[in-house]
C-alpha cells in the first residue's frame, strides 16, 4: 500500500509549480475551501425552507466536525506520520506545518459537513459538498502537504464521527429543540 500511496501522491503533486495560475487556484482552495464550507453551513441556520430541520443538519455538521477533529487528535497520539515534503517526496507550495501528516484535518472537516448532509437526507446539497470536499482533499495533496492516504484517513474519521453524532443527536429531541432555537 505504501508504494501505491507514494505513486498517487506524486502523480497529483507532480504538476505543482508548473502553472502559476493553477497553483494560485489550488492554494486558494486549500486555504479557503474549508472556511467557505463552514460559512455556507452556518448560513443554513437561516435558510427559508424547513428551517428547523436545516438547523438540525447544520448542528449535526458542526458536532461531527468537532468530534472528527477530536478523533484525529487521539489518532495522532499513536501515529506520527512524517509529511511527504519532509520525506522528500513532494514539492511544497505552502508554508510547512509542524504537526504530523495523518490524518488530514481538512479532509475530516469538509467530509464531516458533507456526510452530515448526506446522512440527513439532503442529497442535492450533499452532492455539491462532496465535489467541493474532493477538490479540497486533492488540493492538500497537490500543494505537497499530505499523502493521498492522509485524506482518505480524514474521510474515514469524518464518516465515523458523523455516524456517531447522527446516532446520538436526533431531530426534534429535547437537546435539538433547545440548540436549534438559539436564534
Amino acid at each position: 500500500m505504501n508504494y501505491l500511496d507514494i505513486l498517487i501522491t506524486r502523480a497529483i503533486n507532480e504538476f505543482a509549480g508548473m502553472n502559476g495560475s493553477l497553483d494560485v487556484l489550488v492554494i486558494s482552495l486549500t486555504f479557503f475551501g474549508v472556511p467557505c464550507m463552514v460559512f455556507w453551513t452556518v448560513l443554513q441556520w437561516w435558510s427559508g425552507d424547513n428551517r428547523a430541520y436545516r438547523r438540525h443538519v447544520a448542528a449535526t455538521s458542526g458536532l461531527a466536525f468537532l468530534l472528527g477533529l477530536l478523533i484525529n487528535q487521539i489518532i495522532l497520539l499513536f501515529i506520527q506520520r512524517v509529511r511527504p515534503y519532509d520525506a522528500g517526496l513532494t514539492q511544497l507550495l505552502i508554508a510547512p506545518t509542524a504537526d504530523p501528516s495523518f490524518p488530514s484535518d481538512h479532509a475530516t472537516a469538509c467530509f464531516s459537513i458533507c456526510f452530515s448532509f448526506l446522512i440527513k437526507g439532503l442529497k442535492r446539497e450533499a452532492r455539491l459538498l462532496a465535489l467541493v470536499s474532493m477538490l479540497i482533499c486533492l488540493s492538500r495533496v497537490y500543494v505537497g502537504t499530505h499523502y493521498f492516504t492522509d485524506v482518505l484517513g480524514g474521510m474515514m474519521t469524518a464518516l465515523v464521527a458523523t455516524m456517531i453524532v447522527a446516532s446520538l443527536y436526533r431531530f426534534n429531541s429535547r437537546i435539538d429543540q433547545k440548540l436549534t432555537r438559539l436564534m
